[in-house]
């Protein structure tokens, strides 16, 4: 494991940035078959946010819990909301979401498998 000495605690926090974390579930009483062409587009608007950089992490939950997947937004919680608000699958009641105020490094990314 890296050293980290106090000196890059306090450089690495003074550099992070604001970010929204969202936390979507699925809605249990959805009728599966309408929810196949919802998912495709709602999978197809996430990627579009992924490539325009507003959605850089994005992280479907293939369990059997309510999460249905995780996301980073590059946004604050209204606006965060507002991209939620007009997803299909939550236009649709086939999701649900929650949104929390995070902070991180700029840059973050997950590594390669």
């Amino acid at each position: 494991m890296a050293e980290v000495t106090d000196e890059m605690m306090r450089q690495w926090r003074e550099q992070t940035a604001p970010y929204s974390v969202m936390i979507l579930r699925r809605n249990p009483d959805f009728p599966a078959e309408e929810a196949g062409k919802i998912i495709w587009e709602h999978g197809r608007r996430n990627m579009s946010l992924y490539a325009d950089g507003v959605l850089p992490v994005v992280c479907p939950v293939p369990d059997d819990t309510d999460v249905a997947g995780i996301g980073i937004f590059a946004a604050d919680l209204d606006e965060a909301r507002q991209i939620m608000d007009d997803d299909p699958g939550v236009r649709a009641g086939l999701f649900t979401y929650e949104l929390h105020f995070c902070r991180s490094l700029p840059g973050s990314t997950l590594p390669p498998r």
